[in-house]
């Protein structure tokens, strides 16, 4: 039986060939894509090599597959702990890529592995806001959020990108049992750098680009509803 690929980097040597993830990107993404008619704004503000954070909005349980199948690359998405208790979404989730992190707490093993990766060149996902939000609240307003992100991010020394969803509270919203197929808009924002935060010790200069990340997501979802 072959090693869970859990953790383990995208391209290079020792690399899974991640069979699974592949053909999920390549048949069933443009699919997925397509279905939701889902328009991508901005996605030259992405880097095209080394790693990188994708840090969106959090509104319904479309939003990982969705970002993950938009990505211009592979990218390893932090998912909660409790989808790899089940076995087949085990075996499943550690073939596309994902990671698993205990929400709520200092997952020092979770933050280990993505920070790897990281150094590495490999993209990362992350929702900053931990879980789904409830529909409501203003899209240009900033969300509560944890600083695991801009924590990461100046740990590894990679830049944030922000990304604003829109379209997908109304496609599988919470509480929904069937969904729905409304347009999506994904609108990557201009990368964030750890290195723009120098003010303070390391609490405030995180709490600074938490802020920042925050700012800087709600600001693209506000423009991803007007697209």
């Amino acid at each position: 039986m072959s090693p869970s690929p859990i953790g383990l980097p995208i391209t290079g040597p020792g690399a899974p060939k991640w069979r699974l993830a592949r053909f999920l990107k390549a048949v069933v993404a443009p699919v997925l894509l397509a279905v939701y008619r889902t328009r991508l704004v901005g996605a030259e503000n992405v880097p095209r090599d080394g790693g990188y954070i994708l840090a969106g909005n959090h509104v319904s349980y479309l939003d990982p597959a969705l970002l993950w199948a938009a990505a211009p690359r592979g990218t390893h998405f932090l998912a909660k702990q409790e989808l790899f208790g089940n076995p087949l979404l085990r075996w499943a989730l550690s073939r596309v890529f994902a990671l698993p992190i205990s929400r709520g707490t200092a997952d020092r093993a979770a933050i280990g592995r993505a920070t790897e990766l990281l150094v590495h060149g490999e993209p990362v996902g992350i929702f900053p806001e931990g879980t789904r939000q409830l529909p409501g609240a203003p899209a240009d307003q900033p969300a509560e959020a944890h600083a695991g992100v801009a924590f990461i991010a100046m740990r590894a020394g990679v830049p944030v990108v922000p990304v604003g969803i829109s379209g997908t509270e109304r496609a599988l919203p919470k509480g929904a049992i069937f969904p729905r197929f409304p347009r999506v808009t994904v609108r990557y924002g201009e990368p964030i750098r750890p290195d723009e935060f120098t003010e303070g010790g390391r609490r405030e200069r995180t709490k600074a680009m938490t802020d920042e990340i925050m700012r800087r997501i709600a600001a693209a979802r506000a423009s991803a509803e007007k697209e």
